[in-house]
């Protein structure tokens, strides 16, 4: 079975649902940002998550993405992607 690809963003992408890694002294965390352009005209301004548990989050974002037809993309600075998740990959330019 092919494992899942998501690629991984420096920043939010109008265009895409993108969860946003992070690690701090709690541990790691995730955001979900939706980008009210990506939207077709449903939202005024982009929605934020609170700050879930890594793995919730990134569920989550899943979720949402599906449910909007939207892609994923990740934008995870400090290393928080689990493999287990899928393959994290960086389009060449």
């Amino acid at each position: 079975m092919a494992r899942n690809r998501f690629e991984q963003v420096n920043e939010v992408q109008p265009d895409a649902v993108t969860l946003l890694l992070k690690r701090d002294s709690d541990g790691a965390s995730g955001a979900i940002v939706l980008p009210a352009a990506a939207s077709q005209g449903r939202l005024t301004t982009d929605q934020v998550s609170a700050q879930l548990p890594a793995q919730d989050a990134f569920r989550g974002a899943i979720r949402l993405a599906n449910d909007v037809k939207l892609a994923l993309v990740v934008c995870d600075p400090d290393g928080v992607w689990k493999p287990e998740w899928g393959d994290l990959y960086q389009p060449i330019d």
